[in-house]
């Protein structure tokens, strides 16, 4: 076996591309901030889409969670897949799928449709951005491939910047549609330069005795998309007060508990359990995936928030909401030079503080704010990433073999999308929930015994009748007050949950002691 592996270093160390590596990285890249950009473009439109849809609006997120909870379970076969079809081929069928995904996203005519368009969406995407990693590092020599990732992650904080500002512009001025529509061409352009410049290294071949682990794929599916349904609709049902309910719970648990126990005993798993037993991946693998929860949290309610309650256009809301990427390149310069200097652990504290801090600031908006009282917390908001995401992926593969970096990884990035779908869910159903129990306090303070009550009853039919005359006069008042009480509870349902995200943010620094205490050591070979 080994003048095998002497052979196959030596064609690693002599093989590259055929075309420039700037070129390839584009290629990648394009299809990559396609698919980033999906994750945030639609945020600000979910109201647009459920009018247009006859939804509701706690629905409209779905077309956000069904993306994400599908993303998360084809995550894990990518490696298998890109080694199966080839790294180029893999890209070119997941480019083509996902445009054509796109289309019917566009063209869907009920909320039905455009969740299963969005689940073709996302499984079709799940495997574009670690194949494009691996595309990129392979095509670049060593010591470029600094530049080129560091250029892969400037695109990838630029996605979200410019998502909701493309978002609310094509909703606005066209039609919801087209946030999807745009995918064609981009996709198209993706097809054409991929098929032109990327090409497979000559140690890319199909293994014959490489096997998927269908048993645990299939069970890691049904547990995902049960418990995703659940969190969906179980608002409407009454969560256990109904048997549909009660029966997809004991799915998700009966066959969560199968997939553990067959990915600890299966040789070749599609998803390394065994990994968690390194202290850091355990960690960090936690952490992202509460991190995961804040993060899509904020991003799916506060465009709700602005544009239904605050009444901004779909484009003001993603202006507003904007600037968060502006904070993220700025803390991910400073960032990237502490790295290496300053313990982990501190960053990510700096950075879990600060990110509470925005939450805190999200928390204390009322109906008469400026946009710059939305614009500052988002910049901050925004200024916590390049103190998470970088030491956090850091610190948590620190000191992971070399040769378990791969699951670590897929295992890390699946979390994280997990912790994004439960956090939209958790979110919008604690939004009607607390709606509901603000309005049913608030309403008792309506009433003939409460003497303002009566005296703004009075002023308000006054004001109604010289406009509407004294018949209307009455009604009216009564039907102005009521809307107000709706108003100031859903206010109130949004900055419990702005609060609650703010506390689960700060509930990130008890775990960072877990993390083992490391220095400048690379990561240790078994």
């Amino acid at each position: 076996m080994e003048p095998e592996n002497t052979a196959a270093s030596a064609t690693f160390a002599a093989w590259r591309p055929s075309h420039n590596a700037w070129l390839i990285a584009a290629s990648v890249m394009l299809a990559t901030f396609m698919e980033v950009l999906d994750t945030s473009v639609a945020t600000v439109s979910l109201p647009h889409i459920a009018g247009s849809l006859s939804a509701t609006t706690d629905e409209s997120t779905w077309v956000l969670t069904s993306y994400l909870i599908s993303n998360a379970i084809i995550l894990p076969t990518s490696g298998w897949l890109s080694n199966r079809l080839g790294r180029k081929r893999y890209q070119l069928y997941s480019v083509t799928l996902f445009t054509l995904a796109s289309m019917a996203c566009g063209a869907a005519t009920s909320l039905g449709m455009l969740i299963a368009a969005r689940v073709i969406q996302g499984a079709a995407g799940g495997g574009l951005q670690p194949v494009s990693q691996a595309v990129l590092l392979e095509s670049f020599p060593v010591a470029k491939r600094g530049q080129a990732m560091a250029a892969y992650g400037m695109g990838i904080i630029v996605s979200p910047l410019v998502g909701p500002l493309i978002g609310g512009a094509i909703t606005d001025n066209y039609t919801w549609r087209w946030i999807f529509y745009i995918n064609v061409p981009i996709g198209i352009l993706a097809l054409l330069m991929i098929s032109a410049f990327v090409e497979d290294p000559p140690y890319i071949r199909r293994i014959p005795g490489m096997r998927i682990d269908y048993i645990g794929f299939g069970l890691l599916a049904i547990s995902l998309t049960s418990i995703q349904v659940v969190l969906d609709k179980g608002q409407e049902a009454d969560w256990f007060g109904a048997l549909w309910v009660r029966w997809f719970v004991a799915i998700f648990a009966v066959t969560i508990a199968a997939f553990v126990v067959r990915e600890l005993r299966v040789r070749t798993p599609i998803v390394n359990l065994r990994v968690l037993a390194n202290r850091n991946l355990a960690t960090g693998t936690f952490l992202i995936g509460l991190l995961g929860v804040i993060i899509y949290g904020t991003t799916a309610i506060l465009p709700l928030f602005l544009q239904d309650l605050i009444g901004y256009t779909a484009y003001s809301s993603g202006f507003a909401v904007a600037p968060r990427g502006i904070g993220a390149i700025l803390s991910m310069i400073i960032a990237g030079r502490l790295i290496g200097r300053i313990d982990e652990r501190l960053l990510i504290t700096i950075g879990v503080l600060i990110r509470g801090v925005s939450l805190f600031m999200l928390g204390d908006l009322n109906l008469t704010m400026s946009m710059s009282s939305v614009v500052w917390p988002n910049i901050v908001n925004g200024f916590a990433n390049g103190f998470l995401f970088v030491p956090l992926t850091t610190l948590t593969v620190k000191t992971l073999p070399n040769e378990l970096m791969g699951a670590g990884t897929g295992l890390y990035n699946v979390l994280r999308n997990l912790g994004g779908s439960l956090g939209i869910s958790m979110v919008t159903t604690l939004l009607t929930r607390s709606e509901q129990a603000h309005q049913d306090m608030l309403v008792g303070y309506l009433n003939a015994g409460n003497p303002v009550y009566r005296s703004s009853v009075q002023q308000f039919s006054r004001f109604f009748a010289m406009h509407n005359g004294p018949a209307a006069g009455n009604s009216m008042a009564l039907g102005f007050l009521y809307r107000n009480l709706l108003q100031q509870a859903t206010l109130s349902a949004y900055i419990d949950d702005f609060r609650l995200l703010a506390y689960l943010s700060l509930l990130c620094l008890p775990f960072l002691f877990f993390f083992r205490k490391t220095g400048k050591s690379q990561p240790r070979k078994r």
